[in-house]
């Protein structure tokens, strides 16, 4: 027990020292005069939390000097529990007496029900992001933005690190002839932007107001102090809670914008293991050691790989033992940020493996990860494969269909991204 309460000193010290204050962490400070005489809803996860790793909404509850009056949980869950497209269902949370409302892949209607039913004048949004395009709490973000505008409440966000550095974005923007819960408007697949900077960005171009119907929204975004664009996660002495099931490390979120493709193939992206997406490992039962050849031929800067095998205790390959590769990746600069594309490498993986590993036609069915490389249909729309629906648009599956180099396929979305660029400048904060 003794030595049990040395670490929980020392864990206590280090948190005291870290670099960055959180958009909660301003608001503690504060006193809450931000929410006063407001009575809130909190849209939030584990991941808001205090750097002592305190639940931001047990604290605020437990200061009396917020009026809360009922919090809704995103994918996952607002504890956290659920799996992939999961979430906790509605329920009362012991701890407080709250409601937890269910409002992961949710209409507006029912988001703007949920803030009617609890009474609630502002919400409050206070989850962890990770920088991706298709990561859904960016959604959840936008659609309770909307419910909120339709509602006539108020909307705050208190603002977190993203943990992949904010020096620049990449990869294809969203077509939004290909909006879904995992991208709603045109941003680009690593966006390189905070949560309270994207909010900024749902308003200014008026996407709030369109979706809507014309109603405007009140945002307040409470800003960190001390983050810095360039900055990784470990320079923000922030502590690391996983924002979900399958994101156990900064260097997961890293990866993640690139990796995430694979699951739109027959190829496993590494769920059911300890290393998902980063993409650390990577296979299936066709898959083997020429794959760490081909990569390392492509010379991909701040890259290498080796050969692995794992055995998947859920999803593809699920207890069976499949060989492929682990990527790792080499960054030290702020430079090395700036021009590290987790996208490019996951298109790169995405071609090798093509090149590899297809045998015959490459659309063997839905669901079938037992023959070769092929291109899964999306389980709602299967007249859509799911990597497009991951990439906003058929721009990455059909330029590898076509033959074309990792190359010649970043260059087709470089003129929109450009311009999303030049978009994104004007709402960075920081």
């Amino acid at each position: 027990m003794k030595g049990l309460a040395i670490l929980s000193a020392l864990s206590s010290v280090a948190w005291a020292k870290h670099a960055v204050k959180t958009g909660l962490d301003v608001l503690i400070q504060s006193n809450y005069t931000q929410l006063a005489g407001r009575k809130v809803i909190a849209l939030t996860n584990p991941t808001g939390v205090t750097p002592d790793l305190d639940l931001g909404v047990d604290v605020m509850f437990n200061s009396g000097a917020v009026n809360l009056v009922g919090v809704m949980g995103p994918e996952h869950g607002f504890r956290g529990t659920a799996q992939a497209g999961g979430s906790e269902g509605t329920f009362v949370d012991p701890g407080t007496g709250l409601t937890v409302y269910d409002a992961y892949n949710v209409n507006t209607s029912t988001i703007v029900s949920y803030i009617k039913e609890s009474g609630a004048d502002t919400v409050l949004f206070d989850i962890q992001d990770v920088g991706a395009r298709f990561y859904t709490y960016t959604w959840a973000l936008y659609d309770t933005m909307v419910a909120a505008a339709v509602a006539n409440v108020s909307f705050v966000v208190v603002d977190r690190p993203n943990p992949i550095t904010g020096v620049n974005a990449f990869g294809p923007v969203l077509n939004e002839s290909y909006a879904s819960y995992v991208g709603r408007r045109p941003i680009a697949q690593a966006h390189g932007m905070t949560t309270g900077e994207l909010a900024s960005m749902f308003v200014g171009e008026k996407w709030i107001k369109q979706a809507a119907n014309g109603s405007d929204l009140i945002l307040e975004v409470i800003p960190m102090k001390g983050w810095k664009r360039s900055m990784t996660w470990k320079d923000t002495g922030l502590p690391w809670v996983m924002p979900s099931p399958n994101m156990p490390t900064p260097d997961t979120a890293l990866i993640y914008p690139g990796a995430c493709m694979f699951e739109g193939t027959s190829i496993s992206e590494g769920r059911g293991t300890t290393r998902p997406f980063e993409p650390q490992l990577l296979g299936g039962s066709f898959t083997n050691g020429s794959w760490v050849e081909k990569m390392r031929s492509l010379n991909i800067p701040h890259t290498n790989f080796r050969s692995a095998c794992f055995s998947p205790t859920t999803s593809k390959f699920q207890s069976q033992t499949v060989c492929g590769l682990q990527s790792y990746v080499f960054l030290d600069s702020t430079r090395d940020y700036e021009e590290f594309d987790s996208v490019y490498l996951g298109v790169s993986l995405l071609w090798s493996a093509k090149h590899l590993y297809t045998v015959g036609n490459n659309d063997t069915g839905f669901g079938n990860t037992t023959q070769s490389f092929h291109w899964l249909f999306n389980g709602s729309n299967t007249s859509r494969y799911d990597v497009d629906v991951l990439a906003g648009g058929p721009l990455v599956r059909e330029g590898i269909e076509a033959g074309l180099s990792p190359d010649e396929i970043r260059s087709q979305w470089e003129a929109d991204l450009q311009a999303f660029r030049k978009k994104r400048a004007s709402y960075l904060l920081y």
